[in-house]
Order: structure tokens, then sequence, then C-alpha cells
């Protein structure tokens, strides 16, 4: 009877240590009084179980030695899962700080997450633009590439026009000075007399007193203009024969220009002139033609002659 009724009390202490512990809300101050407590309680229960001990022990011999043994180790759990029920709290409350400051970082690294999301929409965005200004640049290059080769090309003609112009301007300068030296004089021969001819004779005059530019044969008795330009042309024709009569003709190309004639007199002398300013095209003969039925003299007095020259280019 005695043994139940101990057994009863350890089990009321346990229920109200549990209870406490399951309340939550205990502070430390708390945990510390009902320690307090539960000392009292225990010590009391001891001293309470000695006396009744002590008052059954004459009564009931035949309990067995060992209950004193279970109660205090039933005591021992109960000490020992409140000290692990205190210990688990704290590391609950721990756990709990801990999970706080991991909320805390995790909120924290959201918002940076956020903040890296903004940023990489942003620098998305400045990379399209760069982009798309690249596209632009890459398109004006082009243009440019475009528009410098044109203008190499253009470079290219004008150098090219450039070269001939200045191969014109050689030339112009090599035919200026040429023209400038365009002139011939020459005299029919040293043979006295000269025809009549049942013919037209073009006149060869042989002795040659000036020929500059080579433009007058002395083996045709034609001049070859070697530029087009105006001409000066004069010739002179004499004869000292009596009862005869001198006739000459100036031709450019096959047309007349003129034709001279005179009878001699008593003295018997005649002679002839004339003289021209003529347009002439490049390639264009100038020469003298005796009348058929005329004749001419010339000895080393050089009375009959031939002459002409350059006044200026066309």
């Amino acid at each position: 009877m005695r043994s139940a009724a101990v057994f009863l009390v350890l089990l009321l202490c346990l229920h109200w240590t549990w209870a406490q512990g399951e309340s939550g809300g205990e502070t430390e101050n708390d945990i510390t009084q009902s320690d307090e407590e539960n000392k009292n309680i225990e010590v009391q229960f001891e001293i309470q179980g000695v006396e009744t001990s002590l008052d059954q022990s004459s009564s009931q011999t035949n309990i067995t030695p060992d209950i004193w043994a279970e109660l205090k180790e039933l005591r021992d759990m109960a000490i020992e899962q409140k000290v692990e029920l205190r210990n688990s709290k704290s590391k609950i409350e721990k756990l709990e700080q801990d999970n706080t400051v991991i909320k805390t970082r995790m909120s924290s690294s959201e918002n940076e997450v956020e903040t890296l999301k903004r940023e990489n929409m942003v620098l998305k965005a400045r990379l399209s633009i760069s982009d798309s200004k690249v596209e632009e640049l890459k398109r004006e290059n082009t243009d440019l590439l475009s528009r410098v080769t044109a203008s190499e090309n253009k470079n290219t003609a004008l150098e090219a026009r450039m070269s001939s112009s200045e191969k014109e301007v050689e030339d112009l300068k090599r035919l200026n000075a040429n023209f400038s030296k365009v002139a011939f004089s020459v005299g029919l021969n040293d043979a006295g007399q000269m025809g009549p001819f049942n013919t037209d004779v073009t006149l060869k005059f042989y002795k040659v007193f000036t020929n500059i530019g080579q433009a007058y044969s002395p083996t045709t008795g034609v001049f070859t203009a070697p530029f087009g330009g105006v001409y000066y042309f004069i010739f002179h024709g004499w004869d000292a024969r009596l009862l005869k009569s001198i006739g000459l003709k100036l031709y450019q190309n096959d047309k007349r220009i003129t034709g001279c004639f005179d009878s001699n007199d008593d003295v018997g002398l005649v002679s002839v002139s004339n003289s021209f300013v003529l347009k002439l095209d490049k390639g264009d003969v100038i020469y003298l033609v005796l009348s058929s039925t005329y004749g001419i003299y010339d000895d080393d007095y050089n009375r009959s002659t031939f002459s002409g020259f350059l006044l200026f280019a066309l």
C-alpha cells in the first residue's frame, strides 16, 4: 500500500514537470524557480517517504528492498529528461535564431538576385543598343568604303585624264615650238632658160636657201603644210628672151589660186610676181606651175624664187 502511494506521488511530479516543459512560455527565471520548487518537493517527498516507511516498518516488513533503488532511478530519469528537455529547448531556440539569420540572409540574397536580374536586364538592353549601333556603324563603314572606292576610281580616272592632258600639253608645246619653225625660201636653178613646154609643168625649185621644218620638197617642188594654220606665200618669175611670154599659176591642192602672165617688150625683159595669205589644213599642198607655151629664166642672180612661212597655227 505504501509503495503504491509513493509511485502515484512520483507520477504526479513527472506529469507536472512535463506540463511545465510543454507550456513553452517559461523564461530562464521561471525554469530556475521550477527547479528549486521540484527540489523542495523531492526533499519533502523523501522526508515523507522516510516517515511513512518508519511508520509502516513495523506493520509491513515484507516490502522488497529494491523499491528505493527503483524510485531513485525513476527520479534520476525524470531529472535527466528535464535536463534534456531544457537542452533541447535551448537547441531549438538556437536553431530558430539560426533559421532567422538564414531567412534574413536568404531574403538579402533574394534581394541581391532581384537586383542582379534588373541589372542584367539593363545590361541586355544596353547590349542590344550596342549591337544596333555596331550594325549601324558597319553599314556606315560599308557606305564609306563604297564612297572611298568610288573616289579612288574617280581619282584614277582623273589621274588618267590628267596624264592624257599633260601629254596633250607636251604635244602642243612641241607643236607650238615647231609652228614657229616652218619657213622656206628657194630659187629655181642656174640653168638659164626653161621652156616653153607643150603642157603645164610643176616647177621644181632646186636651190634651197631656207627650209625650216622641211615642209618643202625640192624633189617634187611641193610645200606640204605640217600643221593647220595661216601661211604667207610669195613668188617671182623672170625671163629675158625677146618675143617671149611668162605665165605662172599658184595651186592649193587641185585648186588654182592665181595665174600671172606677162609678155616681153622691145628690151626683152618680162617678170611676174604675187603673194597670198592662205589658210591651210594639215597635209594641204602648195606649188607653182609653168603654163604650157610659156618659159622662165633663172641664173646665179636668183631672179625666179618661191617662199613661204607660217603666220600662226589654228
